[in-house]
């Protein structure tokens, strides 16, 4: 039996309705199943999530099911996979996606021609009947570079604002230096840090065309879809990320940009505030406050003037609270 090549590390909660076809699409990603490697994670499911598991994971000759009995969290749970890692590659694939046949099969192939690091893909967003393609932001494709030479532009999407763990593929290496590694004890936005860090790596990396990864929008247990104390955790996700450009040796080159970002979602939160409960609506503006406070005042004024006149407004309360500060 041919040795595994491909570890996909599959983390769930909840995911029952969904995960059967999760599994089921991972079984068309080989001619020969055995090249696969599947790790997936119960996170503490009361569903039947650990249940399909055990029962779809029969088609694999390499699989294990790991059950926490009380959740850990997405990025913990990620974690958890990344320990049991022995195969040249590996990916990740939510509970509530799928791929298109052959896909992994396609990225190990590109990865052995282009000898990087790691791979990134565009994603197809699935809500209800409707498909939509999400381009990565990179303007090449099939072109092995420095992962750091994709986190500018300031004023337009990078990869840095792509950070989708599903969205690629990774050569095992990545994980001698704690690259892909998820920071924990945030509920979400934990791949904010985790897509900064990974580009300010020395890593090279490639935007490439394989068959689709389909993320499936829209579904209620999404903490996308919430308005609770949870989504408070962007700020601390956030600022985390902001320590690691300021300590970088290109910081006065990549700061704009994550200062740019910062604002962005700051204004997209507090335009969502208004469905929140006031104490968490009042949290959030404390935490801002907190977030932005580091930001050297030259770069955060011009940040802003770079706004919209919309954002701009939105914002406009909070950073005067940090410049009274």
């Amino acid at each position: 039996m041919p040795k595994p090549i491909v570890t996909v590390i599959l983390p769930a909660k909840d995911a029952a309705p969904f995960i059967a076809t999760t599994l089921m699409t991972l079984a068309r990603q080989f001619e020969d199943t055995s090249r696969l490697r599947l790790i997936a994670i119960d996170d503490g499911s009361t569903d039947e999530t650990g249940a399909q598991m055990l029962h779809y994971g029969e088609q694999f000759d390499h699989v294990q099911v790991i059950a926490n009995p009380v959740p850990k969290g997405l990025a913990a749970a990620r974690n958890q996979g990344l320990d049991r890692v022995d195969t040249e590659y590996f990916c990740f694939v939510d509970g509530d996606d799928w791929m298109q046949p052959g896909r992994l099969d396609a990225l190990v192939e590109t990865m052995r021609q282009l000898e990087c690091d790691f791979v990134r893909t565009d994603h197809l967003t699935v809500t209800d009947t409707q498909r939509k393609i999400i381009r990565a932001p990179h303007p090449w494709r099939g072109v092995v570079a420095p992962a750091r030479d994709a986190i500018l532009p300031i004023d337009d999407n990078s990869m840095v604002d792509y950070p989708y763990a599903w969205a690629g593929m990774f050569h095992r290496r990545m994980l001698d230096d704690g690259l892909v590694e998820f920071p924990t004890g945030l509920h979400t936005a934990e791949d904010r840090p985790w897509i900064w860090r990974l580009h300010l790596s020395d890593a090279s990396f490639a935007v490439v065309d394989a068959p689709s990864i389909l993320y499936r929008r829209g579904v209620s247990t999404s903490l996308t879809q919430v308005f609770d104390r949870r989504q408070l955790d962007f700020i601390p996700a956030f600022a985390q990320a902001y320590e690691l450009v300021d300590a970088d040796r290109d910081a006065d080159l990549y700061r704009p940009k994550i200062v740019a970002t910062i604002l962005a979602i700051c204004s997209h939160h507090l335009f969502r505030a208004r469905a929140m409960a006031a104490p968490h609506r009042a949290e959030l503006r404390t935490g801002l406050r907190e977030l932005l406070r580091p930001i050297p005042d030259d770069e955060l004024d011009g940040a802003i003037s770079r706004l919209s006149d919309r954002r701009r407004r939105l914002l406009a309360r909070t950073v005067r609270e940090v410049r009274r500060a």
